[in-house]
């Protein structure tokens, strides 16, 4: 599975915000956790429902958004 396969955009989920699959955590929240300092133990132990890869998935959708990958 990619990790881009853990992200799910629908209109009737947080307005059509970019999700976590399945969890409803928008991805928006996840990078603005990781930006404000928290490590990714820190998300992971405050969001034990997140997996690890859905913090990469989250970089990485985050990173194809601005144009990097």
């Amino acid at each position: 599975m990619s990790r881009l396969e853990r992200i799910a955009s629908d209109p009737n989920i947080c307005h059509g915000q970019p999700v976590i699959r399945g969890l409803r955590y928008p991805v928006e929240m996840i990078l603005e956790l990781l930006a404000s300092g928290m490590s990714n133990a820190e998300v992971l132990a405050d969001y034990p429902d997140l997996e690890h890869d859905d913090l990469l998935a989250a970089l990485e959708y985050g990173a194809l958004a601005a144009g990097v990958r």
